[in-house]
């Protein structure tokens, strides 16, 4: 079948909206037809080159849709079924899957870096051309093929754009607090960079009745935005006694878990200096893998807990449907996360926009 696509062909260069053929499905694809994809930053990244993956390429890793096909072997969604792409599928039997770690399950780590689903093949052609999948998900396109256990079905009251970005932005904050950490009601929390990730990770501690709710970022309209979203209180990083505030705020302990969610070197190095000690520091944001961060080793003392989080724990066939229907008894945001709906041919002016940091999350609507 022939379906339109945005594609990368080189780095830093607009991705061009073509035609695509899609291969047959093998017994243990899903076929979706797309309604909404949003853009995320690590999109981005790889647009910037800053993240590789082989090219030409189709982007997307948040995705909604509906199933138009199955599998031969396919047994846990339906043709109909409105789902949710799981940019995290994993394959159920290797030896981290057995182990309950499907983030690292090793036909992911293996294959998705290459472009190609989980059994090391492409499904996508321009021509006789390959075309690579981006987390096994490509979901910048009228219609994606993923494997079944990427494929999560959800409750048709939830709208496709609303349900599109919980595929990552909104699981990766939300689980880091519900899932990861394991905050309990009237902890103190600090969020450090007030993004998308970030203000999920503010819902989930006002989710779970978190206590003293601190955003820390840079700029009133941010600050202003974290309380929407469930602080209680604001810091401006960029101050010298940034740090100082929120001792102040704790009396004089630090918080019981800081989220690091913006990414930087220093925002790092902030995280391990604002957690009381017996507390913990989930890390959420990212710097290239071949950089160093360096921290005051009296930071580290005080049996202090630091952990990474990549995908907020997600168990997405559990979690998805769970953060839906929080959505709908008015207990999570979704509709104020999305700033901006755009159109399939407009995706490199979006993209654009998400560089210059405007909004909070534009999303690709598909008829």
């Amino acid at each position: 079948m022939k379906f339109k696509a945005a594609v990368l062909n080189k780095v830093n260069e607009p991705m061009t909206i073509d035609s695509l053929e899609m291969a047959p499905l093998s017994p243990t694809d899903v076929l979706i037809k797309v309604k909404a994809s949003g853009l995320c930053h690590t999109d981005l990244e790889v647009i910037q080159g800053s993240l590789a993956y082989p090219l030409p390429i189709v982007l997307g890793h948040e995705g909604a849709g509906v199933v138009e096909a199955v599998g031969s072997d396919v047994t846990l969604v339906k043709v109909g079924d409105h789902v949710i792409c799981s940019w995290n599928p994993h394959c159920g039997h290797c030896f981290y899957c057995e182990r309950d770690l499907p983030i690292l399950c090793e036909p992911f780590s293996r294959n998705q870096p290459k472009g190609f689903l989980l059994d090391g093949r492409s499904r996508m052609k321009r021509g006789a051309a390959l075309v690579h999948h981006y987390s096994v998900t490509s979901t910048h396109a009228e219609y994606t093929v993923v494997p079944e256990s990427g494929a999560i079905p959800i409750p048709r009251e939830i709208p496709f754009d609303r349900a599109c970005i919980v595929g990552c932005g909104v699981m990766t904050g939300v689980g880091a607090v519900v899932r990861k950490a394991k905050v309990e009601a009237g902890a103190s929390v600090v969020v450090i960079g007030c993004g998308a990730v970030g203000l999920n990770v503010l819902q989930g501690a006002k989710l779970v009745d978190a206590g003293m709710i601190i955003a820390v970022d840079v700029g009133k309209p941010k600050l202003d935005r974290a309380v929407q979203f469930g602080a209680t209180h604001t810091v401006d990083g960029s101050v010298e006694n940034a740090v100082d505030q929120i001792k102040t705020m704790t009396q004089g302990r630090g918080a019981d878990y800081v989220f690091e969610a913006a990414g930087s070197k220093s925002t790092f190095r902030f995280s391990v200096e604002a957690v009381r000690p017996g507390g913990q520091v989930v890390w959420l944001g990212k710097i290239s893998i071949s950089e160093d961060v360096s921290f005051r080793w009296g930071s580290l003392m005080g049996e202090k807990r630091i952990v990474r989080s990549s995908y907020g724990d997600a168990r997405p066939r559990r979690d998805f449907p769970w953060i839906a229907n929080e959505y709908l008894k008015g207990r999570l945001k979704l509709d104020e996360l999305i700033t901006n709906r755009i159109k399939l041919e407009q995706i490199n002016e979006g993209f654009a926009s998400l560089a210059r940091g405007e909004g909070i999350r534009s999303v690709v609507m598909f008829d």
